[in-house]
């Protein structure tokens, strides 16, 4: 009877060991990808980047002209406080190092989350931390002999931080099958066009088409991260037919946390044609945007104005043609 008596008591502290594992260390923590918030958040901070970069480029472009325009990965944010100069770099190192814990970390009670796609996550936000920090290291050291080499190098980091993201969303632990599949098969697309864009800008500095194209990725991006995220964890939007498999109640309103199932075959085709015209739709405003902005940035750059000048020791009016000068003059705003 002791024997039992220890063997039970043995079996029960297994027991709670193996629940407190799964508990602290398998648990799901912080803002994870399968929620509202996990696509939202991101989303909002890509579109931004999107927005800025293409606002940069092109005033660049206006400002420099074609023959002396080169794209750039990151752009100095204007301030009369000379640390605010890069904020854009401090802002995407504190959002990555963040997003990072956020994933790991179950911050009420420090316990690790070691599952794999919250590792995964938190791979993709390392490779942004990585890139950062070099654009960072590099601005700081003012290597302006070498800064074309060095722009290519943290040009090629920034492609392959697009190519680490379609690594582990391609090859996800999650299984994203059904209409959150196709979700993400189309935003695999998108990072495909961000990783094609951003490796074109290494080998083309000088093209604006492809730094606006790259730009533009980006807030596609952005766009489409929020898109998954109203259509697969809000509820009132979910397509007709189908349903979150998971609910939450959370007070009045229900929480969705994982993926939408449709109950015929039928509403999970429909649920998908709708999906690939959310994804058109996304598409074309973000080119309405990427237009407008290049219409109607307003750079206050430099206009060249002809100047008329005889040659030399030939009075004006003796009916040679007069050589053009041009003289750079800065527009008064």
């Amino acid at each position: 009877m002791l024997f039992l008596s220890q063997l039970l008591t043995m079996q029960h502290y297994l027991s709670q060991v193996t629940t407190l594992n799964q508990h602290y260390l398998f648990k799901p923590c912080g803002l994870a990808m399968g929620t509202f918030l996990g696509h939202f958040l991101p989303g909002l901070a890509f579109a931004i980047l999107g927005v800025w970069h293409t606002l940069n480029t092109v005033r660049d472009y206006k400002l420099r002209g074609a023959s002396g325009f080169r794209s750039a990965t990151w752009f100095p944010f204007p301030s009369p406080l000379p640390w605010l100069r890069r904020l854009e770099l401090y802002l995407l190192l504190s959002f990555s190092v963040l997003a990072i814990i956020d994933q790991l970390v179950d911050l009420p009670i420090l316990a690790l989350c070691l599952q794999p796609d919250s590792l995964e996550h938190a791979t993709i936000y390392l490779h942004l931390a990585v890139y950062a920090s070099v654009a960072l290291a590099a601005d700081v050291s003012g290597r302006r002999d070498d800064a074309a080499g060095v722009g290519g190098v943290v040009a090629a980091l920034a492609a392959s931080v697009f190519g680490q993201e379609l690594f582990l969303l391609r090859f996800h632990s999650a299984d994203h099958a059904g209409l959150e599949g196709h979700y993400h098969w189309l935003l695999q697309l998108v990072v495909a066009g961000s990783l094609a864009a951003t490796a074109a800008t290494a080998v083309l500095p000088g093209s604006f088409a492809v730094a606006v194209v790259r730009s533009a990725s980006v807030l596609l991006q952005g766009v489409w991260f929020m898109a998954m995220g109203f259509a697969l964890w809000v509820p009132a939007l979910v397509p007709s037919g189908c349903h979150g498999v998971g609910v939450e109640e959370e007070g009045s309103s229900a929480a969705m946390r994982s993926a939408v199932a449709c109950a015929t075959e039928e509403a999970a085709r429909r649920a998908t044609v709708m999906a690939n015209l959310q994804f058109s739709w996304a598409l074309a405003a973000v080119w309405v945007v990427t237009a407008y902005l290049c219409l109607r940035v307003d750079s206050g750059c430099l206009e060249y104005v002809q100047l008329q000048a005889p040659p030399s020791g030939v009075l004006a009016g003796d009916g040679d043609t007069p050589r053009k000068i041009v003289f750079p003059v800065e527009e008064q705003v």
